[in-house]
């Protein structure tokens, strides 16, 4: 699962392929998406966590396909510059809160560096986590549908997922720090709280080493997930 970000005033940057830490792939644009869930027979949820092809950048189980949990979630992500908490939102987006809860209690997270920072002069505030490889290109070998309405919206504070087009859900995720304005392609799953933000911030005062473009690249102050808890 090649995971990635669309800058979509920036060009096609991304961070995936070769030896290189970044590459050009096609900007998925407002392509209608595929529902992530059905309803079951029994009126619930069923979700389709399929294999990408790829092989996992860390030993994991793909999460069962009628979600275990609902409503809203606590998380707790610690970090090498502080602690985000976050409220995940299994209502709007079942089948990604059960994917994310599922790769963190099975340790998906652990050590693993957040390997892309937008700065505010790009137009687009947000930190990309969520692979172990910390190059742009790892995921956890399965995939899974996007889960939009259409009307999202990306302010302050905003977790959500990063794709590589359409149905292409992994393991990467980004948290908004900036009002961002982007097209609604990316499934929100839930919120960091403004404490969360201001953590982020501190790091996006020290820069990135433009890596991908200017202002946009590895934070200059490393930042490491240690562990996430849910529940």
């Amino acid at each position: 699962m090649v995971a990635l970000f669309i800058l979509p005033f920036l060009g096609t940057l991304t961070a995936c392929g070769g030896g290189s830490s970044s590459t050009t792939a096609t900007d998925p644009g407002t392509s209608a998406s595929a529902p992530a869930s059905e309803s079951s027979s029994a009126g619930g949820t069923t979700c389709q966590f399929t294999s990408d092809g790829r092989q996992p950048a860390k030993k994991v189980t793909p999460p069962p396909a009628t979600p275990t949990v609902s409503g809203r979630v606590p998380a707790t992500i610690k970090t090498s510059v502080g602690t985000f908490q976050a409220t995940l939102d299994a209502k709007q987006a079942p089948c990604t809160v059960e994917s994310f809860v599922s790769l963190a209690k099975q340790g998906w997270f652990d050590n693993t560096p957040c390997h892309r920072l937008t700065l505010p002069s790009t137009g687009i505030q947000v930190l990309q986590c969520g692979d172990p490889t910390g190059t742009g290109t790892g995921g956890p070998g399965y995939s899974f549908p996007d889960e939009l309405s259409g009307n999202e919206t990306y302010p302050t504070g905003t977790l959500a997922m990063a794709n590589a087009g359409p149905n292409t859900n992994g393991s990467q995720f980004f948290v908004v720090y900036g009002d961002t304005p982007l097209p609604p392609n990316y499934t929100v799953f839930g919120k960091v709280s403004p404490q969360s933000v201001k953590l982020i911030d501190k790091v996006a005062a020290k820069g990135v080493d433009n890596a991908f473009g200017p202002g946009d690249g590895h934070p200059k102050e490393k930042v490491t997930i240690t562990k996430v808890t849910t529940g």
